[in-house]
């Protein structure tokens, strides 16, 4: 007998308790009034830039914190907390993204009514993260102009689980010859209507725009 059935219906399992956790801390965050923003994206997206720039710009006016998800090390806590944020690493160890209960685990302790916004960055992967939901209020999806314009046709199912696009590294769209026009639609014919921000992490460039939309979703869930 095939053991692919059984795989299949441990997985379902799996995930009902994943999304009866995520809603329970969806409540939660709620409560505290505190909005909550998860990043996706692959390994090399400049992810860890664009949140460390974001908790810069933020802490002086907002209460900002973060967790951040990785297999092994905390190198990437390690830089965000160069902005002077409350950051925590999650280590997954084999787990290739996080889970509610890995986020739950990690506030244990944190106070989140004293908190405005928490970001929950993702581990680098596009296809295990679209499957599991943080109880986060906001999901953005990262793609470098590195990565090339057809990120979006290639992981259709991360992009139609986020709330924003974030192309990254704009400062070398010229150097990599990316394709705009090409990436804009590819990402519209996924998750038509979208929103798309460009930003660079490095000149700062297009930052503006992201926080009035993070100051927006504050206004909003407050």
């Amino acid at each position: 007998m095939s053991a692919e059935p059984r795989m299949v219906e441990v997985r379902r399992k799996v995930l009902k308790q994943n999304d009866i956790l995520a809603g329970e801390l969806r409540q939660r965050f709620h409560r505290a009034g505190v909005c909550v923003v998860s990043l996706v994206s692959s390994p090399g997206s400049g992810k860890t830039a664009f949140l460390e720039k974001t908790l810069s710009l933020m802490r002086p006016t907002h209460r900002v914190a973060a967790l951040v998800g990785d297999l092994a090390t905390e190198n990437d806590a390690d830089r965000l907390r160069r902005s002077q944020a409350p950051v925590r690493q999650i280590v997954t160890g084999t787990v290739c993204h996080l889970e509610a209960e890995m986020v739950r685990k990690a506030l244990e302790g944190w106070n989140l009514e004293e908190l405005d916004f928490l970001f929950i960055e993702n581990v680098g992967n596009l296809v295990c993260p679209s499957s599991y939901d943080l109880g986060e209020e906001l999901r953005l999806v990262l793609l470098s102009v590195t990565e090339g314009e057809d990120k979006p046709l290639k992981y259709p199912t991360i992009f139609n689980t986020a709330d924003v696009a974030v192309i990254t590294k704009i400062d070398l769209a010229a150097a990599v010859e990316f394709d705009w026009t090409a990436a804009l639609a590819n990402i519209q014919a996924v998750r038509p209507g979208m929103t798309v921000l460009q930003v660079s992490a490095k000149t700062g460039e297009g930052l503006d725009r992201w926080q009035r939309l993070l100051e927006s979703r504050r206004t909003l869930s407050a």
